[in-house]
């Protein structure tokens, strides 16, 4: 079967496009730039990869060599319905689907139990998290994992595999598309209002993804804020994040910890190691990609795209900057103008703990044309401190802003949610020289 991955480039697609491969599928795809991850693809076997997504394009590789089916993500029929490569299929009877149903195919062809992280904040560090700890047991495992790491391909498929590991997205309710064997719930807030318009909408979503989930694993906050009963069940493991166990788990920052313990609890499940086992190989961890990845002595970047998440941010940076005596300055980018039209009265005192905030204006995707740009300086005036943060620019100015607390031992913390072009970009463009 012939496969072609559109956005076979981004960090959806294109691990999920290495898996097919290993799994046996004939595999092609195409986007809108090169990078250097699809000059990895490249070199892993995927060498049909067409730096355009034009009609004639893919018309041309149907033609001498048929294709199957066309699988892309969300984003492409959200942001560009009538995109080439969309009507091309859709004219030719070519199967199209979103990246969801090509994961199940492979699920249930392979005869996988499938291990799901869903959550508002936390899923890819909980992923990657499971990921590790599977691989320090020696268990084969497939997985799917959206970020780059030290101690394997973002995608993986096994054949001597009884698991499949997945980030489960809520975003245009992808993550209803599947029926987990294990879910672990990483944190949940009212978040992508574009699909979700009501907070009590969000709330059914995860609602609905845990009565499709055989069993699940959920902190007492996040059951209470869905409205399940704190009590544990045969379905559902409500943890309680005073668990001294907990204590036992020394990665730096307290919502790591929380992450930590719920990708243990996944391992208990679908091993016999023991607790103590698990901590240990936990400890041991040795981070992603943008989860306070260092890019140069005392600059590093993070993501982060709601204040639940910058405020676990600030968790780890708080613990590293205290065990070196150092101030805290974040340059901060908003994912979306979007979401600050919800989010910004929830800033409050997320960047508590930092000595200077530089605000950048927000990364703009998937618009609404009807809503004004909120600029920094009215979003900071939301903080419960307004005084620690200052409208800034990605310019020069700030570049050496940068280098001058940089010069002085600072710490200086990027966060950002954006993609390609994202404060992130920036900061490497400009300092990784």
């Amino acid at each position: 079967m012939h496969i072609y991955f559109s956005g076979i480039g981004g960090a959806g697609i294109g691990p999920l496009a290495e898996i097919a491969l290993q799994a046996g599928y004939e595999v092609s795809g195409s986007d809108k730039r090169n990078s250097s991850y699809i000059e990895a693809l490249r070199k892993i076997g995927i060498k049909d990869i067409f730096i355009d997504q034009s009609y004639e394009q893919i018309a041309n590789v149907h033609t001498h060599h048929p294709i199957d089916w066309f699988v892309y993500s969300s984003a492409l029929s959200i942001e560009q319905p009538d995109a080439p490569e969309l009507q091309f299929v859709s004219e030719h009877g070519i199967r199209a689907t979103k990246r969801d149903e090509l994961i199940n195919e492979i699920i249930t062809s392979k005869n996988l139990s499938l291990i799901a992280v869903a959550g508002t904040h936390g899923k890819t560090t909980t992923t990657a998290m499971t990921v590790w700890l599977s691989k320090q047991l020696g268990l084969p495992i497939s997985y799917l994992l959206p970020a780059k790491t030290s101690f394997g391909p973002m995608g993986q498929y096994l054949n001597d595999s009884k698991y499949f590991i997945i980030e489960a997205d809520e975003f245009d309710r992808n993550f209803l598309h599947f029926r987990p064997s294990i879910s672990l719930i990483s944190g949940v807030s009212w978040d992508h209002h574009e699909i979700f318009p009501s907070r009590e909408n969000y709330q059914q979503a995860f609602l609905d993804f845990i009565k499709q989930s055989q069993h699940t694993v959920i902190w007492q906050d996040d059951a209470s804020y869905l409205g399940i009963e704190l009590q544990s069940n045969e379905n559902i493991s409500i943890q309680d994040p005073s668990n001294p166990k907990i204590r036992n788990i020394k990665l730096k920052g307290f919502y790591n910890r929380l992450d930590g313990w719920l990708a243990l609890q996944a391992l208990s499940s679908m091993t016999k190691a023991s607790v103590d086992e698990l901590i240990n190989a936990l400890n041991l961890f040795p981070g992603l990609s943008r989860r306070m990845e260092q890019l140069l002595p005392n600059l590093y970047s993070d993501y982060a795209h709601t204040p639940e998440k910058i405020r676990g941010v600030m968790s780890v940076a708080k613990e590293m900057a205290e065990e070196n005596r150092q101030n805290i300055v974040v340059v901060y980018e908003p994912l979306t103008n979007r979401r600050q039209h919800y989010i910004i009265n929830d800033y409050g005192n997320c960047f508590n703990g930092a000595s200077q905030v530089y605000w950048v204006p927000s990364y703009l995707a998937r618009e609404d044309p009807t809503q004004r740009i909120l600029p920094p300086s009215e979003l900071i005036s939301h903080l419960s401190d307004p005084t620690i943060a200052k409208p800034a620019n990605r310019d020069d100015d700030l570049k050496r802003t940068i280098q001058a607390h940089l010069d002085k031992g600072d710490m200086v913390l990027g966060i950002a949610g954006g993609g390609g072009g994202s404060l992130d970009d920036w900061l490497r463009e400009n300092f990784l020289v």
